[in-house]
């Protein structure tokens, strides 16, 4: 009898998931799966305790699916990937596998590690890989160069005229391979957790198709004039369970079909579509450019600019503690929940970067080491677009006003005031500039004073920007 092993990574579901699929494809097959945490390895990318913890979670919750259906999942410790290869030579050995299954990572040391099991364990046992997490494969859509895209909108064209030609199929959680097994208790890695409210992120899969379900249907149309707002509830709250794999994106795909079929042609539903393709982009981007894995931005001469090494300043924003309202209830919500509304998540980073002008590493290393959605692709891409040094930069001259985004955004101050009830007694037309309200008043608010004046900072950061562009002397 042949022995398959199916090594989950970021893919923690039994439903479409392609690597698991294809190993249970042969009924006579004994099948087990493989689970490596690496704590360590974690700790170098700032995984935030949140998003550990709904790791945890759900790999509980996978645990007890496979064995309902007859299949061990083994769960390992690893410091890091070196030594995680080693963990998987080992379990391939004495479970005498006859071919290994997995899902593919783009990331610069995942793909290096898989690489290096390849190499170790591939005379002996059959290595497959799939693109599980995503529509359509890195490199396969390109210019007419064969070039990968470095402007989103042309991708987006020719991603879609991609899935006009064929969509990405679906495939079923496998059936029962014997009968059910018993659950051990996991023993907890060595890495901190912190409670995920769950009633934002319920756990398991069919939480997560069940949220998937119900933004598909009004909430997915009315995406569009919905989801700038904070105070609404307008987005689909689904990226911590693709950022971990609870759910595919072929899933989000076809229930959005099922719900709008003319998503494709520009109708309802087209602009969370977008938003998919989006996430798509930034992955493919990955593979083309590695130096993305590395902090490296994707402008060269951005490199150059003469970030501010302010770490009061740094502290304050990472707090909420600006004196600017929108962005500090932005962060607070970060720091409370582990997850921050997407227009907010632009505001806060244009603050960072061309307010503060602090380098947007250190904004995308801590968000990363808060979010419940961290995920390198997508927060690398924000935080570079944010910062005018990425592919399809916004170019650097356009600088947010945290105030008029406020204003526009939460005129009445209704999110605002959610997260800083230090605000509550202000008035909604002071809302975004609460010190004009307290001193006309003479009241004392507690609440710090803006830590800079917008005006002058956005002066700086343009100069800032211009100096680095500039050629050097020779």
């Amino acid at each position: 009898m042949a022995t398959h092993l199916v090594w989950f990574r970021n893919d923690l579901r039994i439903t479409d998931n392609l690597a698991l699929a294809a190993a249970c494809r042969d009924p006579d097959a004994r099948v087990v799966g493989l689970f490596i945490a690496t704590p360590q390895q974690w700790r170098q990318h700032s995984m935030s305790p949140r998003q550990a913890e709904f790791l945890w979670l759900h790999l509980i919750e996978l645990q007890a699916s496979l064995a309902g259906r007859g299949i061990k999942l083994h769960v390992k410790a690893a410091d890091d990937f070196a030594a995680s290869t080693e963990c998987v030579k080992q379990l391939c050995i004495s479970e005498h596998v006859d071919a290994l299954f997995y899902n593919y990572q783009y990331e610069l040391n995942e793909r290096e590690r898989d690489a290096v099991v390849e190499r170790i364990v591939g005379h002996e046992v059959t290595c497959q890989g799939f693109d599980d997490s995503v529509l359509l494969a890195p490199g396969s859509v390109t210019t007419g160069n064969h070039e990968m895209y470095k402007v989103f909108t042309p991708f987006s064209k020719a991603f879609i005229r991609r899935l006009h030609e064929g969509l990405p199929e679906c495939v079923t959680a496998p059936q029962s391979r014997g009968e059910p097994l018993s659950v051990p208790d996991l023993t907890p890695f060595n890495y901190p957790r912190e409670t995920v409210d769950a009633a934002l992120f319920p756990t398991g899969e069919k939480a997560a198709i069940a949220q998937l379900r119900k933004f598909s249907q009004a909430p997915a149309a009315e995406y569009p004039e919905q989801r700038d707002y904070p105070a609404v509830e307008g987005t689909s709250r689904l990226s911590p369970y693709l950022a971990l794999g609870v759910i595919s994106p072929r899933q989000c795909l076809h229930r959005l079909l099922k719900e709008h079929p003319q998503a494709l042609e520009g109708g309802a539903g087209s602009t969370w579509l977008n938003e998919l393709i989006w996430r798509e982009f930034y992955r493919h981007l990955l593979v083309a450019w590695p130096k993305l894995c590395r902090y490296q931005p994707f402008i060269s001469w951005t490199e150059k600019v003469r970030w501010q090494q302010d770490k009061q300043r740094l502290t304050a924003w990472q707090q909420g503690k600006t004196g600017y309202p929108i962005v500090d209830a932005a962060m607070r919500q970060l720091n409370t929940t582990g997850w921050m509304h997407n227009r907010l998540r632009m505001v806060v980073a244009s603050f960072l970067v061309k307010d503060l002008l602090i380098d947007w590493r250190a904004g995308e290393r801590y968000f990363m080491s808060q979010l419940i959605d961290g995920d390198l692709a997508a927060n690398n891409g924000g935080w570079q677009w944010a910062a005018s040094t990425g592919t399809d930069a916004a170019p650097y001259f356009r600088i947010f006003n945290p105030t008029t985004q406020g204003e526009r955004f939460d005129a009445k101050g209704a999110f605002i005031r959610r997260w800083l009830p230090e605000l509550t007694a202000v008035p909604d037309k002071f809302i975004h500039n609460p010190f004009i309200f307290a001193d006309k008043q003479q009241l004392t608010l507690d609440y710090p004073r803006p830590i800079v004046d917008h005006k002058p900072a956005r002066i700086a950061t343009l100069a800032a920007y211009e100096a680095a562009r500039k050629p050097e002397d020779k």
